[in-house]
């Protein structure tokens, strides 16, 4: 099934134009062949008039006195030709016949366009006209006959004549129509190039909607897309008031928690401030994934915002050594909102900060229609069967021996869901390195981010 308009409109523009010229191929070739035939016909019923004209009947016998003037009956097989016949005499003959009879009613005599076809003194198809005529009236009247030929080729060559300059105009016209069906195709689909990069505005949000500009045969389905985007609209902004509202009514009862732990035992007291800290991150949580589905989404560098992310967290690594690598192609960008991928790759770099030896690269490449951005270190790194798990909220990693506090098992959680709602996927595996290898890959082709449920 082709898809393309702008195939189906040059396909339907051929076809058409091909039928259309095929009938004034057609009409044009009968038109003149009958024009042609006809001033043949014509000339040679006019060659049988004159000839029958000038028969006289004299002692009994039909002559004929004077023989038409034109050349061509002079020289032998000259191109045009004569015969009176009159039974039981011989007949009466132009030169150019020699010694070629023309006898019509001998039978098989062919025909071609209207006129007898036979064979002519230099042995090439001749046309003859015939005509049965009587001098006098009543039972004394000489009947007699007239015939006139042409050769075959003359009409034979008119007709390739005009068939070789038809053929090259309706090949011009050809050319000229299909140029036009192309110029008529490329300004009616103008308007659906328009609305394509009205749709890229709509999705990066340098636009709410579709506006009412446009050919008035899109204007409806522009309308849809118009209540679609409002409905939408209304239906995000819901989501995240409720969440938000959520996020929010935790907050006192939380601080109320806080504040009567703090006449628990210091083990007790220690434990109830670390889940009353975890619920308020996922409250937290739950206001970044609200403001994900309607933030205004926007083009972003990788290489400028993972060079920002870096120069802050460099800092917090300089004491131990640690080495920073970037290796990010400078036009790669994503059609992701910056705070967004800003949280989602913050939390990969923090990660890689907190564990790392050494050596931390971060590295963003093109491949084919997806971009591959990746965060190493050297550090210890995650074992295979606790990876998947580390990507769940609260899951924490193994401190014990490294000489570092464990997080609370959001920030791996956070971005995996991050990425998701973008419609791309966060790995983790084995870094060449040696430590942990973080993986985010965004697809291009998705146009956007995916429908998103921050429960």
């Amino acid at each position: 099934m082709i898809r393309s308009l702008r195939v189906r409109l040059a396909i339907g523009a051929s076809i058409a134009i091909g039928l259309v010229l095929l009938v004034v191929w057609f009409a044009l070739s009968q038109l003149f062949t009958d024009y042609v035939v006809g001033r043949y016909r014509a000339e040679m019923a006019t060659l049988v008039d004159t000839v029958a004209a000038e028969v006289v009947l004299r002692d009994g016998e039909l002559v004929l006195p004077r023989e038409p003037a034109d050349p061509r009956f002079s020289l032998p097989a000259g191109g045009r030709y004569w015969q009176l016949t009159r039974a039981p005499a011989a007949p009466l003959r132009s030169r150019s016949l020699w010694d070629t009879v023309i006898d019509v009613g001998q039978p098989p005599a062919r025909q071609y366009l209207g006129f007898h076809e036979l064979e002519g003194p230099d042995g090439a198809p001749m046309l003859v006209h015939s005509q049965s005529l009587a001098l006098g009236d009543g039972p004394d009247a000489q009947r007699f006959s007239v015939a006139a030929g042409f050769a075959r080729n003359e009409l034979d060559e008119a007709l390739a004549a005009f068939h070789g300059q038809m053929r090259r105009m309706l090949l011009a016209t050809a050319f000229v129509l299909a140029g036009a069906a192309f110029l008529q195709g490329a300004l009616g689909l103008l308007p659906l190039a328009r609305l394509r990069e009205q749709a890229a505005r709509v999705r990066a949000g340098d636009a709410r909607d579709f506006g009412s500009a446009g050919p008035s045969e899109v204007q409806p389905l522009v309308s849809e897309i118009n209540q679609l985007l409002a409905e939408r609209e209304t239906a995000l902004e819901r989501a995240r008031a409720r969440a938000s509202d959520l996020a929010h009514g935790l907050k006192t009862p939380l601080t109320v928690l806080a504040h009567l732990a703090e006449n628990l035992p210091e083990e007790q007291r220690r434990i109830a401030f670390e889940q009353v800290d975890l619920v308020r991150q996922r409250a937290d949580r739950q206001l970044q994934a609200a403001r994900m589905g309607v933030e205004r989404m926007a083009t972003t560098s990788i290489a400028g915002l993972g060079g920002k992310l870096v120069s802050v967290l460099r800092p917090v690594t300089a004491e131990r050594g640690v080495v920073w690598e970037i290796d990010v192609d400078p036009s790669i960008s994503l059609d992701v909102d910056p705070a967004d991928l800003a949280e989602c790759l913050g939390n990969l770099l923090d990660n890689a900060a907190k564990w790392a030896r050494t050596r931390i690269r971060l590295s963003a490449a093109r491949m084919d229609d997806r971009v591959r951005i990746a965060v190493d270190d050297d550090g210890p790194g995650i074992a295979e069967g606790e990876r998947e798990r580390m990507l769940r909220r609260g899951a924490h990693g193994d401190a014990a021996g490294h000489g570092r506090a464990a997080g609370n098992g959001l920030g791996l959680a956070i971005s995996a869901d991050i990425a998701e709602a973008y419609g791309a996927t966060l790995s983790l595996g084995h870094s060449a390195l040696g430590g942990l290898e973080a993986v985010l890959l965004f697809d291009l082709a998705s146009g956007g981010r995916r429908p998103y449920d921050p429960a």
